[in-house]
């Protein structure tokens, strides 16, 4: 599963050139032009990570981030600012806000890459094709096998991908919506209530070691993976 960038920039040249260089290199790029196009995006997609300009029209980076960060459906989602600010009350004003890092303008493609597989490394330490392992729960995409405090565990396709999913982004919230176009993609039509459904079977699969508790209903929000209860 490709790593999903939402870049908001309102320079259609920036968006462009960084469009090209981080596909160029593997990563899912999506583009918004405002603030407000941003947060409509973040109701259909949920980007592993933000590049946020500083001087938006309307609402700016800095309210933006302060926005996203209150909000627990985007709250864990990682920030890097591209600001032309330099100087360190500004840099401080933005990492106040939520920022998880700057990069100046003008910045090379190269710089930039750099930043976000370092911000990206911090957020979630573990590759998409690394192991994962959560309170006994073990996941191995590429043998594609689940164990439960060492015993294997059965599950779907569907269950599977859903489950690794979950494991790669704990601690955040997504809606059905937001989980119908990350596990299943953007291009299938399926309900949202068949999301309650592989939720179900995917919790029945792993009841038997106690770990349908990490898979959480947030009344009102979605769903979460969480060892905390």
């Amino acid at each position: 599963m490709a790593v999903k960038i939402l870049i908001i920039e309102d320079e259609a040249a920036i968006r462009e050139m960084v469009e090209m260089s981080l596909s160029a290199v593997g990563y899912q790029v999506i583009q918004a032009e405002s603030g407000e196009e941003g947060f409509s995006m973040l109701n259909e997609h949920v980007p592993d990570l933000i590049l946020l300009d500083w001087m938006l029209p309307g609402m700016s980076g800095i309210d933006f981030a302060r926005r996203i960060k209150k909000d627990p459906l985007c709250s864990e989602i990682p920030v890097i600012m591209l600001t032309a600010r330099g100087e360190e009350e500004d840099k401080v004003r933005g990492l106040d806000s939520g920022a998880d890092d700057f990069v100046t303008k003008p910045f090379s493609p190269r710089e930039l890459a750099s930043r976000i597989k370092a911000v990206l490394r911090r957020a979630s330490p573990m590759s998409s094709e690394e192991v994962v392992e959560v309170d006994g729960l073990k996941l191995d995409p590429l043998s594609h096998r689940v164990t439960a405090n060492e015993d294997k565990v059965d599950m779907g396709p569907t269950e599977f991908r859903l489950l690794h999913f979950f494991m790669t982004h704990p601690e955040r919230v997504f809606t059905r919506g937001q989980l119908l176009d990350n596990v299943w993609g953007t291009n299938v039509y399926v309900e949202e209530r068949t999301v309650d459904v592989h939720i179900r079977r995917l919790r029945k699969s792993i009841a038997g070691s106690g770990h349908d508790r990490l898979v959480q209903t947030v009344r009102g929000a979605g769903y979460r993976f969480s060892s905390k209860p």
